[in-house]
């Protein structure tokens, strides 16, 4: 069925023809909002990568951190260790006991008339506690 008009209906409003300018203008018009939206967006995500996996990102970070309370435990057992080589060492110097006492323990030393027993070591290779 055709449709029929009657007198008081206006007849459909037809743009003129745009020129190629105008297209473009108009292209550019509707498609830049979206446009932006998206550079936005993967912009946004390549800067969360970048602060996570980049070379001063959070997971090397991390790393570094746990490397750093590694080497600061180190650093104090050596110095406990340091301090007990230190305070052994002057006792060696000031006082001629603690020097027969490392001799007799260590080196096996007997004054003479004396005779030193060697014990086998324990079993299951747990090491005798030592004196100091």
């Amino acid at each position: 069925m055709a449709q029929v008009r009657t007198s008081r209906e206006k007849p459909p409003v037809v743009a003129p023809p745009m020129s190629r300018r105008e297209r473009a203008a108009d292209l550019a018009q509707r498609w830049w909002r979206p446009a932006g939206t998206v550079v936005a967006i993967l912009l946004a995500l390549l800067l969360t990568w970048h602060v996570v996996y980049g070379p001063h990102g959070i997971s090397v970070w991390q790393k570094e951190r746990a490397q750093d309370r590694a080497l600061r435990a180190e650093i104090e057992k050596l110095k406990n260790e340091n301090a007990e080589l230190a305070w052994h060492n002057q006792q060696l110097n000031s006082d001629p006991d603690a020097i027969e006492r490392e001799a007799r323990e260590k080196l096996h030393y007997a004054k003479p008339g004396e005779v030193i027993y060697t014990l086998p070591a324990p079993a299951g290779g747990a090491r005798a506690p030592e004196t100091k």
